[in-house]
């Protein structure tokens, strides 16, 4: 969908009114005044938002833009951006909305989405009830999931916008502005395009990459490391087991003791069957541990996976007679019984066998 903008201004930052509420005894009203002033630019959509879940998608839209283009950091914690929503509704077939509610107090963008979600349920039992829905300033309770009254708007002017008569119009020359255009780095949907295109990601691979700059970066660092590695592979251990770390630590892809390099070198030696993918992770617990390059790991913990045949052939024995009721299964046409087996040699090996070579071994050898 495509959401239009009303305008953008710039202003700066009033008084935060901080309302507690509990018995009449414990009512009062704080006023924080510590971002007075601070410089901020509001960003007014058209009304055409049409579902809770498109305003989250439009506003995550957004916020990556912004933080492409170094705006902001957009961080909600710390007040970097913040989310009103105006709300009304309309009976089917009409083309005229309702009046507007405006909510306010939401700090995250599941918050947005499930105060809509309410005030849009609130306002429908209302106007079933014969209730008239007054334009109004709402605050979003996260704790009761329920909004309440802040202030009563009543009319538009109530808002008190008007033109500045001390501001003249400011003209724009358009060679100006084109070359401002030409200036701007590549946004999120044009370098999700590439990925895909490029490096040949699924769109979901690509939209995680591209969720966030650095984290892009830092993908294409990797590929642009050394001789070509698996685009995907690299793709899956950055999306998984990176950025699973990093999240479980509240940390930023730009606070990883992993460099991209090494994740690109990891994914070589995965390719060239040095390693297995479960060895692959053990390197990998390494890595973010020390910070040391996987060959060097591999090395020294002498991890490089075993092909030698002959080798692999005595596991498989061992792991036959270990197993008997599972090597019966399989002779009898119990193909799945052969993961028991597999199991078997991979801990005989101590995870160093190459699975493709252990399955065609036991195989063969169950054949006989």
């Amino acid at each position: 969908a495509k959401i239009g903008i009303t305008r953008i201004h710039l202003e700066e930052d009033a008084g935060k009114l901080i309302h507690q509420v509990g018995s009449k005894e414990l009512d009062y009203s704080l006023v924080d005044l510590n971002r007075t002033g601070i410089p901020l630019m509001e960003i007014v959509s058209d009304p055409d938002i049409r579902s809770p879940e498109q305003a989250q998608d439009y506003l995550t839209t957004l916020k990556m833009i912004l933080q492409y283009l170094e705006v902001s950091d957009c961080d909600m914690e710390k007040g970097s951006l913040r989310c009103d929503a105006n709300i009304s509704i309309r009976p089917v077939g009409e083309t005229k909305l309702g009046n507007r509610v405006e909510l306010k107090n939401m700090n995250s963008f599941r918050g947005v989405r499930d105060a809509i979600y309410h005030e849009i349920a609130r306002q429908i039992e209302a106007t079933e009830n014969g209730e008239r829905i007054v334009q109004e300033t709402r605050l979003w309770d996260v704790d009761k999931q329920e909004t309440r009254t802040m202030r009563s708007k009543e009319q538009a002017h109530d808002y008190r916008y008007f033109p500045d008569p001390d501001l003249p119009p400011l003209l724009l020359e358009k060679d100006w502005v084109e070359n401002l255009r030409k200036s701007l780095p590549e946004l999120p949907a044009a370098k999700r395009k590439r990925f895909v295109e490029q490096f040949k990601l699924s769109d979901y691979d690509a939209a995680v990459l591209t969720s966030d700059k650095a984290l892009g970066a830092y993908y294409v660092r990797a590929i642009e490391s050394g001789p070509t590695a698996n685009h995907k592979l690299i793709a899956n251990w950055i999306t998984t087991e990176l950025t699973g770390r990093l999240n479980a630590q509240n940390k930023s892809i730009d606070d990883s003791p992993i460099p991209a390099e090494h994740i690109a070198e990891l994914v070589r030696l995965i390719d060239a069957g040095t390693i297995s993918g479960k060895i692959a992770k053990t390197v990998f617990d390494d890595m973010w541990q020390t910070g040391d390059k996987p060959e060097t790991i591999v090395k020294n913990k002498g991890l490089v996976q075993v092909l030698d045949k002959s080798q692999i052939e005595k596991w498989a024995l061992d792991a036959i007679a270990q197993n008997k009721r599972a090597s019966d299964e399989y002779k009898a046409g119990k193909e799945e019984a052969i993961g028991a087996l597999v199991g078997i040699v991979m801990k005989l090996s101590k995870g160093q066998a190459n699975p493709q070579l252990v399955n065609q071994i036991l195989k063969e050898t169950l054949r006989k």
